[in-house]
């Protein structure tokens, strides 16, 4: 079988060279080429064509998000960001995934050697996914002062402007209803789209994506920027409101739980679940057992299996389940699996999804589908 090729761009020369140690040591992939700087890996690029790039995000020459932003326009491939684990860092890395990067991993604040080679596992984890993702050319353009704007990525063309019946008022409506959405690689912008083309008044959103500590917070803030509802980073014990979502804080386990009358998210650590914390398994068994159904499920793109069985539990218990389906995602692991046992009572393009939720709240209640 033929080995995932990587080149890996860095400006640091220990990096580059702990990077290509790490590739090297895997019997199914190795490292054929290292860049210092974008411009070095432009010419690499051309005449090694390698199936995978590790990218450093600041580098000199030219910065590894404008590299990104032209090479996803002009020759899309997998990249795997290398981040550093700082406000600031969590903001670009965020812009590199919207840009249409696969995946990104995230250098501890510990010495830069001994970080990346305890990363080994996520590291290589993350280059064999990259490897097997659906890449399409990106019409996004890195915007100025780093404002967010919407963009294509990795994994599916720009969705197509949502029916104008997503943006109608749902009313009394909200308060019934828990929407659920889980999510792994390719994730981030997926739950995007989904989550912009959902009204004000919605009914309450609980996501579980899969994120390291450090990112959550500033995706929760992003979101909030672009969306109609308000999105945070959730807290344990904070009452779970229509017209809000909350986001799993990464490396912690959410869940939701009755108080009274009242939802409210519980966030907790423990063991990793499916290897994943947060996990999605966690957040939908809370979900057939506390909402049952009056609970929707959305199964995103993303590897491996988290949440399949749980959606499932949902499916029974009486939940709506929404799965994304192949063409659109980066990675169909998780929504494959969903598939597979028997959880999805719809398949769609993710354009749809925000859509087709919609009409579904609608004729559960009785509405019009046509009434603003």
């Amino acid at each position: 079988m033929a080995k995932t090729t990587v080149v890996v761009v860095d400006d640091s020369a220990l990096v580059r060279s702990i990077l290509s140690e790490i590739i090297n040591r895997q019997p199914d992939m190795v490292c054929i080429g290292a860049a210092a700087d974008p411009l070095l890996a432009r010419e690499m690029i051309r005449s090694l064509n390698p199936d995978v790039i590790t990218l450093d995000i600041e580098m000199p020459r030219m910065d590894g998000l404008d590299f990104l932003s032209r090479l996803m326009r002009l020759r899309p491939m997998p990249v795997v960001m290398v981040s550093t684990l700082t406000e600031r860092g969590a903001e670009v890395t965020l812009k590199a995934l919207e840009l249409g990067a696969v995946d990104f991993v995230a250098k501890p604040k510990i010495g830069v050697a001994d970080g990346i080679r305890l990363l080994a596992d996520d590291i290589t984890d993350k280059i064999r996914i990259a490897a097997k993702a659906h890449i399409r050319r990106s019409h996004a353009a890195l915007p100025a002062s780093g404002a967010t704007g919407a963009a294509a990525h990795a994994g599916h063309p720009p969705a197509a402007p949502a029916k104008p019946v997503t943006m109608a008022s749902l009313g009394r409506l909200s308060t019934e209803k828990i929407i659920f959405i889980g999510a792994s690689t390719g994730g981030t912008e997926a739950t995007k789209d989904v989550l912009v083309n959902l009204p004000a008044d919605c009914p309450a959103v609980v996501i579980t994506q899969h994120m390291p500590p450090g990112f959550t917070k500033s995706y929760a803030a992003r979101l909030d920027g672009l969306c109609r509802i308000r999105i945070k980073e959730a807290s344990d014990g904070e009452r779970i409101l229509p017209g809000h979502g909350y986001i799993a804080p990464g490396g912690l386990h959410l869940s939701v739980e009755r108080s009274g009358a009242n939802y409210i998210a519980r966030v907790q650590d423990g063991e990793p679940v499916n290897r994943h914390k947060p996990s999605v398994e966690v957040l939908f068994h809370s979900a057939a057992r506390v909402v049952g159904p009056n609970a929707l499920g959305i199964m995103l793109t993303g590897m491996g299996a988290d949440g399949a069985k749980a959606m499932k539990v949902m499916k029974d218990a009486g939940a709506y389940n929404f799965v994304q389906d192949e063409a659109t995602c980066v990675v169909f692991g998780m929504p494959r699996e969903a598939i597979n046992a028997g959880a999805a009572d719809e398949v769609l393009p993710l354009n749809q999804i925000a859509p087709r939720l919609i009409e579904r709240l609608r004729s559960t209640s009785g509405m019009s589908l046509n009434r603003v």
